[in-house]
């Protein structure tokens, strides 16, 4: 691999009968891990496309800029001829959020001061921990949420039916009262049918999807009722391939999510959407016997509220767990319920300077369509 004004470095050696073993450069390529070269001063020299995945940022953006700058740390600690290994570590990526990994660096001898960095990413697996948690903690409370709507909705029949008995017979003042019995009963049918929501385990099938015509759709809806005070902002990468997805889901999912947004921020507020292409962002998937899953479809719902409380956050996806006076714990548990069911993980983090709460959902790209063979 050529470093710019600097002599190869030779990664691998042919011997006798080897001429067709690849070279440093392409092993360099073809390396999954994250590695980037930095020379005497800390600058970054030369980096491989699974480093330019993890920084989301081109080579050319990265070269010239400072280790520092690519991971949040200096390494101005230790000694740059010692090889160290550190675990477990806050990164930064610069044009992205924070993040967890394994760094390893090495010196490279032939150059002193120089070094090679090495960065195991821990996003997925941490991601992945966290949505098989909340998905084996979900499903008792889903069975339990099941039951309960069926003792309770037959009961809820009688009470309707009742009042609209005596509505008929009844004075002015007495209406008022039974159309109160009859406004309630029919919201309590309505949290009912979400919790249901919860236990159904029919499978909604799969298309490939226009996402930014979803969120289109969604955002009109939003503007149109429970977000009309509020500004909604959009910031898209228009070169997104099609998610696969089932829409009337993903809907659900975007209003839930915008109405919880709604909810956070005063009126006057910022909720913005964006979408991305992700990669790397993988799950091994129960129902397809250990398949791993790309995600690289990412679409967040941002607002500019205070967020949840820090001892909620990692239960905001349970059921019935809510930090609103007057909310159920059924809004977020059924995103994440249908955003599993499309083969997806949906994240909660504070993120930014100032911090602003981000909903983050990753899915599967649709398979690209097959060539039609010319004629």
């Amino acid at each position: 691999m050529a470093i710019p004004g600097g002599r190869l470095i030779r990664f691998a050696r042919r011997g006798a009968g080897e001429a067709d073993a690849p070279g440093a450069t392409e092993l360099f390529g073809a390396l999954p891990t994250a590695m980037l070269v930095i020379d005497a001063d800390g600058c970054v020299r030369d980096c491989n496309p699974a480093a330019e995945a993890l920084l989301i940022l081109s080579r050319s953006a990265v070269i010239g800029r400072t280790i520092e700058e690519m991971t949040g740390h200096p390494l101005t600690s230790v000694a740059p001829d010692q090889p160290i290994a550190a675990y477990d570590l806050d990164m930064i990526v610069p044009v992205g959020r924070p993040y967890r990994a394994d760094m390893t660096v090495a010196p490279l001898p032939e150059r002193p001061g120089w070094r090679i960095v090495l960065i195991h990413g821990r996003a997925t697996h941490d991601i992945a921990a966290r949505h098989g948690e909340r998905s084996s903690r979900g499903m008792p409370a889903a069975a339990a949420a099941a039951l309960l709507a069926h003792e309770i909705k037959n009961p809820l029949s009688g009470i309707r039916g009742a009042a609209q008995l005596l509505q008929s017979g009844a004075g002015p003042e007495q209406i008022e009262l039974t159309q109160l019995i009859t406004g309630e009963v029919d919201r309590i049918a309505g949290l009912i049918d979400r919790m249901e929501g919860l236990s159904d385990t029919r499978t909604r099938p799969s298309e490939a999807l226009n996402i930014h015509t979803v969120l289109g759709h969604a955002r009109e809806v939003a503007r149109a009722g429970f977000a009309k005070h509020r500004m909604i902002r959009e910031l898209y990468d228009p070169s997104l391939p099609d998610v696969l997805g089932n829409r009337d889901a993903l809907v659900q999912v975007l209003l839930n999510l915008l109405k919880n947004a709604a909810e956070a921020t005063e009126e006057g507020g910022t909720i913005t959407l964006t979408t991305a292409y992700r990669h790397g962002v993988s799950i091994t998937t129960l129902n397809r016997r250990s398949e791993r899953m790309a995600l690289p479809i990412e679409f967040c719902v941002i607002d500019d509220g205070p967020g949840a409380p820090p001892a909620l956050a990692p239960h905001l996806f349970d059921p019935f767990i809510t930090s609103k006076a007057k909310g159920s714990g059924i809004g977020l548990a059924l995103v994440d319920k249908l955003v599993t069911g499309m083969g997806g993980i949906v994240e909660y983090a504070r993120e930014g300077e100032p911090e602003r709460t981000v909903f983050r959902v990753l899915l599967p790209r649709a398979p690209r369509p097959a060539a039609v063979p010319a004629s």
